[in-house]
């Protein structure tokens, strides 16, 4: 477990690793011997507690993760529209929940599958949430193939049982398996052939994309839950306390 910080001798290392950070209209140029004493009051701190470079950097870590969360709230604040209102996306859920979460997913992530059926429990045991899906194929071109079919699909009416279908698949989306699943869910696939192929398929594809690099997204799967983005699939226990922190905070 790691030991307390020594907070008589951090802000000493602090302060010595601060100094050339000082303002001209402040700081005095330390002269070869001043600076040699800075240096040899950081080794001597370091030799007597190494702990100090790792509460440092711990510090420096948390100040890094905090800012990357401010840039992403702001980000999530400019961009609201394009990920609650745009009327082309595909929703599960309560239309007129009180707490929308935006999913970015793609069908072939495995932390995509196993964030699925948390999603699924949340949605069955909360009726006040919507859940706004973003597709976001980053798994290469059967990913981007699976992508168009769902699209193609909601053109129909169908995208929600269709995506139901290709998140608990254990294989590939092959095209096969596409026509096969799109069948079974009662889908016109020369229809969806079609759609898939329509420029516009492609273009909120691209919207998908770009909105997710606005938002400083890496990966799959990615949440925004009120104005906090959750990287990564979570439990259940830490969905419904994102909700919860939502609803206490409203957009």
């Amino acid at each position: 477990m790691p030991s307390a910080p020594r907070p008589w001798c951090t802000p000493l290392l602090l302060a010595a690793l601060a100094l050339p950070l000082a303002s001209p209209a402040m700081a005095q140029p330390l002269s070869p011997q001043q600076r040699a004493e800075v240096v040899e009051v950081v080794r001597d701190a370091l030799k007597r507690d190494p702990t100090i470079l790792r509460d440092a950097v711990a510090a420096m870590q948390q100040a890094q993760q905090q800012d990357r969360e401010s840039s992403q709230r702001s980000a999530i604040a400019a961009h609201r529209a394009a990920l609650l209102e745009d009327p082309a996306d595909p929703v599960k859920g309560n239309p007129r929940g009180d707490v929308t979460i935006v999913e970015f997913f793609d069908v072939r992530c495995g932390y995509c599958k196993v964030l699925h059926p948390t999603l699924e429990s949340l949605l069955r045991e909360d009726e006040g949430i919507r859940l706004v899906l973003k597709d976001l194929p980053v798994l290469g071109a059967a990913s981007v193939t699976a992508s168009r079919a769902l699209l193609a699909a909601q053109r129909q009416n169908k995208y929600l049982p269709l995506q139901d279908a290709l998140m608990r698949l254990r294989g590939e989306p092959t095209e096969a398996v596409l026509q096969a699943e799109a069948a079974r869910a009662g889908l016109d696939w020369a229809q969806m052939q079609r759609d898939m192929a329509d420029p516009a398929t492609e273009a909120k594809l691209r919207s998908n994309l770009d909105l997710a690099r606005a938002l400083s997204i890496e990966g799959t799967p990615a949440l925004v839950i009120g104005g906090t983005l959750v990287p990564g699939a979570v439990d259940l226990a830490t969905l419904k306390a994102l909700v919860a922190e939502a609803r206490r905070k409203p957009g």
